[in-house]
């Protein structure tokens, strides 16, 4: 989820904490554990650091180990040492529960989107993204300020407002998960032109109601479409270019940071009179008519980097950053 999500979800964490009663009872060790939530609903995603390096690394490394079992520990008993250096005694198994469900609710929640996490690294290095909700969902986001803004004005026992609140939002999950469900057994029986054999991925959108449909066929290209009111319709097929300069591209730090993120990459060629340019885009990412999650890589006539981007952009603004001079 979105940093804002996070941020709500540590607050409303250290809201429930009230039917605790050691919690309830002791303003210093409540004052510990709204920290230690609002950290844990955090920490994970420290690994947007790594974005100093390079972009590149960032791409390889965000939501991988920061997120895997040995780290979630390694977060939990952080946050948990610390508060026990800044607050003195305090009830050190409590504090571990609730600074240890702010941390696994950030991984768990991760999991529901289409980045996805290596969650149970270093039992498997796969990417689990289940792709049921939007990384920004307007419905946990709004429910968690009303339910903190009820807890901040003392409209309403915390005791009463987060149990229904995270009760509302278990169903809220299970709810998506069965639409997602419903929309992936669908997706054949919708599209006349489905083959045996051919892949689907559904992918969420801010929208509950809409999907963007991702089409892997039989000879790897993909078509790229959209669910929108039960009607599948199809928008693009997209295929990939083939040139001695794309598989130069490959060996790129750059381009091999987005091949490992993404299985759904397509690449394509533009030749310049000073040399080429590669590009490769996850397909999965479909907005405004562009694929914002781009590896751009200008080489000139002998194969050799002019420069090289990795991340998010629009078209203009990956233009504006990496046209070369043409002299």
């Amino acid at each position: 989820m979105d940093t804002g999500t996070h941020l709500v979800v540590g607050f409303g964490l250290a809201g429930l904490a009230h039917i605790d009663p050691v919690v309830a009872s002791d303003p210093t060790v409540m004052t510990a554990v709204l920290i230690g939530t609002v950290l844990g609903s955090q920490a994970p995603d420290l690994d947007t650091l790594t974005r100093a390096k390079s972009n590149a690394f960032y791409i390889r490394n965000h939501r991988g180990v920061s997120h895997s079992l040995p780290l979630m520990a390694f977060w939990i008993s952080s946050i948990t040492l610390l508060l026990t250096i800044l607050f003195g005694p305090i009830p050190m198994g409590h504090m571990l529960f609730w600074v240890g469900i702010a941390v696994f609710l950030h991984v768990f929640m991760d999991l529901f989107n289409t980045y996805g996490t290596q969650g149970l690294w270093p039992l498997s290095s796969r990417w689990i993204s289940w792709n049921i909700i939007h990384i920004f969902d307007l419905f946990i986001f709004a429910s968690h300020v009303i339910a903190i803004g009820l807890w901040a004005f003392h409209l309403l026992d915390p005791r009463l407002i987060f149990p229904t609140l995270y009760a509302l939002l278990a169903l809220y999950y299970i709810w998506r998960t069965y639409v997602h469900y419903e929309v992936m057994k669908a997706l054949p029986l919708k599209d006349p032109s489905f083959v045996q054999g051919e892949r689907y991925i559904a992918i969420p959108t801010i929208h509950p109601a809409h999907w963007n449909i991702v089409k892997l066929l039989a000879d790897e290209t993909f078509k790229v479409g959209e669910l929108r009111g039960g009607t599948l319709r199809w928008i693009e097929h997209v295929v990939s270019d083939s040139h001695p300069a794309i598989d130069v591209s490959k060996q790129h730090p750059d381009v091999q940071a987005l091949l490992y993120f993404s299985s759904y990459t397509s690449s394509e060629l533009t030749v310049h009179p000073w040399g080429y340019e590669v590009r490769w885009a996850d397909v999965r990412y479909r907005h405004r008519k562009q694929y914002p999650f781009v590896a751009v890589l200008l080489m000139d006539k002998e194969y050799q980097t002019i420069s090289s981007y990795v991340g998010w952009l629009s078209d203009s603004k990956l233009e504006k950053r990496l046209h070369p001079d043409p002299r």
